[in-house]
């Protein structure tokens, strides 16, 4: 069952209460705040017999087969492996799945996540089905990043945006779901998760809170000369390369900001703003502002999936961080 959340409860009436449905929704937004959730609760919703404004009664046959994975009349489609590409095989299997009658005579739900990881054969291939779907068809599209697809496919659907719920709804959220930590820990894990409850969820069970102490005593320790880049690289070569340039892109970003505002307010998060202020202090702006194009150039370089040395990349980043304070 998909669970709902409370800052989704307009926009679930707004679904709940239309006399008809759209044959396409787009539902974007943040990562992290329930999309999936309120995709997967809307596909409940629109294949129940005896649905109501809470949503699926739970009770019919179409609930039951749904909930025990077997309804006929729904396609999921997202990639086979996790940061893969949804290729456009797996978008013709949806098309003919689209072009079916429905099994037990109501509608046929596809939902689709993320929309982004199509290429652009697989977006092509879809085009048609989302402009005409067979039949009683609705198409739930899941997208955590709408910049990145194609005019086409957004022009054919309705496109709902999914609110990123408030701080204090989301501390809210988070000490129900994570009542082991203490309310600093929480603050700390929605803003390692950019404000998304859920991904904050996920960093504490990925042990991120662990992972961020180890990485700020080892930044301190380079800066000490206690450690060398090469020795801190070695100890942080478990840890996700993403996250790792999300951080130091942060810090980077904090440190110009400080040059030019001189707000103290403005520092990030507690454990690093000694060191944030210490090195915006201390870094000639033309050193500092060349660090961060190179840390946003590997970062996209990360991010792309490239065939990269990940220690030698490591070291790399350090031995520039550690020549941060002095001349330029």
């Amino acid at each position: 069952m998909a669970e709902a959340y409370p800052w989704q409860e307009s926009l679930w009436q707004q679904f709940a209460s239309r006399p008809q449905h759209a044959h396409a929704y787009l539902l974007h937004g943040p990562a992290g705040i329930g999309k999936r959730d309120l995709a997967e609760r809307l596909m409940a919703f629109l294949l129940c017999q005896s649905p109501t404004p809470l949503g699926a009664c739970g009770q019919c046959k179409g609930c039951h087969l749904r909930a025990a994975g077997t309804h006929p009349d729904t396609f999921v489609l997202e990639p086979e492996e996790e940061g893969k590409a949804i290729r456009v095989d797996q978008v013709r299997e949806l098309v003919s799945f689209v072009v079916q009658t429905a099994q037990l005579g109501g509608r046929k739900v596809v939902l689709l996540e993320p929309v982004e990881a199509m290429n652009i054969n697989a977006a092509n291939a879809l085009l048609k089905s989302l402009e005409e779907p067979a039949g009683n068809t609705v198409l739930l599209l899941v997208s955590h990043q709408p910049s990145r697809l194609l005019p086409t496919v957004k022009s054919r659907c309705v496109q709902q945006a999914c609110p990123l719920p408030s701080e204090a709804a989301s501390l809210a959220w988070l000490t129900q779901a994570l009542p082991e930590c203490g309310e600093e820990q929480r603050r700390e894990l929605l803003t390692l998760a950019g404000g998304s409850p859920l991904a904050a969820r996920r960093l504490h069970g990925q042990g991120v809170l662990e992972q961020r102490a180890l990485v700020v005593e080892g930044v301190k320790k380079l800066l000490k000369q206690q450690a060398s880049p090469s020795q801190l690289a070695e100890a942080w070569k478990a840890l996700p390369m993403t996250m790792l340039f999300d951080w130091f892109c942060d810090w980077a970003q904090l440190m110009l900001r400080y040059q030019l505002s001189r707000d103290e307010e403005g520092l990030g998060l507690a454990d690093m703003r000694k060191v944030v202020q210490y090195l915006a202090d201390k870094t000639p702006q033309p050193k500092l502002l060349a660090m961060q194009d190179w840390l946003l150039q590997q970062r996209q370089k990360v991010l792309g999936k490239a065939n990269l040395n990940g220690a030698l990349l490591l070291e790399a980043l350090l031995v520039q961080w550690a020549s941060l304070p002095g001349p330029g």
